[in-house]
């Protein structure tokens, strides 16, 4: 586990390492303190590596951890050639990137070009003068003037963080663009030498360094449309509005990503896009087909946000959704891959969303938490295209208590959504938003890992700090479950395990969703190649069925959907505490299973 294999399944043509590896993305100011000042830093990962490595994890991804002022966690960065000093040094990251290549293991860092801090250089100088060199750097417009001689910005454009897109620079008497806060000014594209300076100072200065690559940040809205227009009314109430068709998938996107291509090859290093607003396979696979030399993977949010209202004015209004349509979507962009040169990722978690055992699983009872954790972890682990894991996943880490006032959120984004809905004086409105809250808020992501069931979760050793309060649930912690079979760490570690000896079949197989409109249980099977332990190459088909209820559920005809024999058929895993037999009729309460139709023995593998 955790090395990099030298090519894919024996027969099949060389695979890039990147396609059947387990990423782990690490949220550095809650993962591990060293130093005691509340804030996770650098050392505190450090420190942990050999966990990841043997948890299967062969790629950290580190989110932002440059120079900033942090008015959106590191997403506003003022200088991408230091370390933002809680954090730690450009030493330490040497010293992780060492660590990882001596374990076969690497490293990406997260890549925020979009935009920077204003308090960058670059910004700095821009906003200067309008005759400074890099004045360009950035999109500055002048005001318009209504009839009545009040200013207004450029368009009608409102930003991610609510609000307009355009702050006003009494200065150089210009509005300047940010599609998110005002402290994050938005690059312009369109000038060469700005690009130029970002492939120099931000990705080869850390290429050169050793990382292995990057996971980049809004990849597709670097090309606005340049005509900058109001965009249509959809919301009467606001004077912003909605405008993604604006800024995302712009007339240049493809050929800037295509510049980014060639400065990444020459490094040989991986690249892993964050697509928003593009739920279209035909609009995603252009960035990732490998004959266009754009970027290797992307993130696309169909999944991750279910339960989401509007992505800007209602996005806090949860609306639920029903198991068919978890189905339909995962089914989607397995499907999407199909006879393309194309390639897929498989996340359910990561910094920006609530906790998926508390979006798609139960947590009525300890039980259920624990059963339907694992059946996310089969869900997940069994899908076809890389997979991403997020830090505290692999325990099942819930959401913040609902219980927790507005007091505890401190996102930026979740902090502007409530303000708006005070300001609007809707009472519907402020309880919908504080109830979307407590299910989908950033927040959720970002409380301090749990490495023990200590006051201070052994995230750090001073109890009286940590920069977000720590819940005070029992058990759920590395740990408590550290060698516990029925743990979903060691569930985790094993269906990883699984997942890498069978990544022929888990990885790069081909998937059938059966049963699409079953509210209960839900089905697919995985068809690829199977390697016998005597080196012969099999075809081979395997059965994932999970019941994604609190009560029994009916278990389908395994023989029947695998289409073989019933004495063929072998069950590989199972969630549930006993091994099952193949004719008890029935799955548990969030129970899942995993039958195959090949001999295990012959395979030199045993699961249940």
């Amino acid at each position: 586990m955790g090395s990099i294999p030298a090519q894919e399944q024996a027969g099949a043509e060389s695979q890039a390492w990147w396609k059947s590896a387990t990423f782990y993305q690490v949220y550095p100011a809650s993962f591990k303190d060293s130093n005691d000042d509340g804030w996770g830093d650098l050392p505190g990962l450090l420190s942990k590596v050999d966990y990841l490595h043997r948890l299967g994890v062969d790629c950290i991804w580190v989110s932002p951890i440059f120079e900033s002022p942090q008015k959106d966690m590191g997403y506003d960065v003022s200088d991408y050639q230091k370390i933002y000093a809680p954090y730690g040094s450009i030493e330490d990251v040497d010293a992780i990137v060492t660590a990882c290549h001596d374990r076969a293991m690497r490293v990406i860092l997260d890549l925020v070009v979009n935009h920077t801090s204003a308090e960058h250089a670059w910004f700095e100088e821009s906003r200067s003068s309008k005759d400074s060199p890099k004045r360009d750097w950035y999109i500055w417009k002048p005001p318009r003037y209504d009839s009545n001689g009040v200013r207004h910005p450029p368009t009608n454009w409102r930003g991610y963080f609510a609000g307009s897109t355009w702050t006003w620079d009494e200065h150089t008497q210009e509005y300047y663009l940010h599609l998110y806060a005002p402290e994050q000014p938005d690059l312009n594209w369109e000038n060469k030498e700005c690009r130029e300076a970002i492939y120099e100072e931000t990705m080869r200065f850390w290429l050169r360094r050793g990382v292995d690559g990057f996971r980049i940040d809004t990849v597709n809205k670097y090309s606005k449309r340049t005509e900058y227009v109001d965009a249509a009314v959809t919301d009467a109430s606001s004077s912003y509005q909605a405008a993604p068709e604006m800024w995302c998938n712009g007339p240049r996107i493809h050929e800037f990503i295509r510049e980014i291509n060639q400065v990444l090859a020459p490094y040989s290093a991986v690249s892993v896009g964050e697509l928003s607003n593009t739920p279209d396979p035909q609009g995603v696979l252009p960035y990732v087909s490998a004959k266009a030399k754009e970027l290797d993977m992307i993130f696309e949010f169909s999944v991750i946000r279910l339960g989401n209202g509007d992505l800007f004015t209602g996005k806090y209004i949860y609306k639920p959704f029903s198991l068919s349509r978890l189905k339909a979507l995962t089914e989607k962009w397995q499907y999407f891959i199909e006879g393309t040169d194309g390639w897929t990722t498989v996340f359910c978690e990561n910094h920006d969303n609530g906790r998926a055992v508390s979006r798609f699983g139960d947590m009525s009872t300890p039980e259920l938490w624990r059963s339907s954790a694992k059946a996310i972890a089969l869900w997940q682990t069994t899908l076809t295209g890389t997979l991403f894991l997020y830090q505290g996943q692999e325990i099942g880490m819930t959401n913040m208590p609902a219980s927790w006032d507005i007091t505890h959120y401190k996102d930026v984004e979740a902090v502007n959504f409530y303000a708006e809905a005070l300001e609007s004086g809707d009472e519907e409105r402020i309880q919908k938003t504080k109830h979307g809250l407590s299910v989908l808020a950033r927040d959720h992501a970002r409380v301090p890992f749990r490495w023990n069931d200590d006051k201070n979760v052994g995230f750090t050793d001073d109890e009286t700090k940590s920069w977000m309060r720590i819940p005070e649930e029992q058990g759920i912690s590395v740990e408590s479950q550290s060698g516990d079979p029925q743990s979903v760490l060691e569930f985790y570690r094993h269906m990883l395990a699984l997942r890498q000896r069978y990544q022929g079949l888990f990885v790069f197989g081909t998937h059938q969703l059966l049963d699409r409109d079953n509210e209960s249980t839900w089905a697919y099977v995985k068809e690829g190649i199977v390697v016998a332990r005597d080196g012969r190459e099999l075809r081979g088909k395997a059965l994932v069925v999970m019941n994604f209820t609190s009560q029994t559920a009916p278990l389908i005809d395994v023989a029947k959907a695998l289409g073989c024999m019933s004495q063929k058929v072998r069950l590989m895993v199972t969630t549930g505490t006993e091994t099952s037999r193949l004719d008890d009729g029935t799955l548990s309460a969030w129970e899942g299973r995993v039958y195959c139709d090949f001999d295990l023995e012959a395979c030199d593998l045993h699961c249940c």
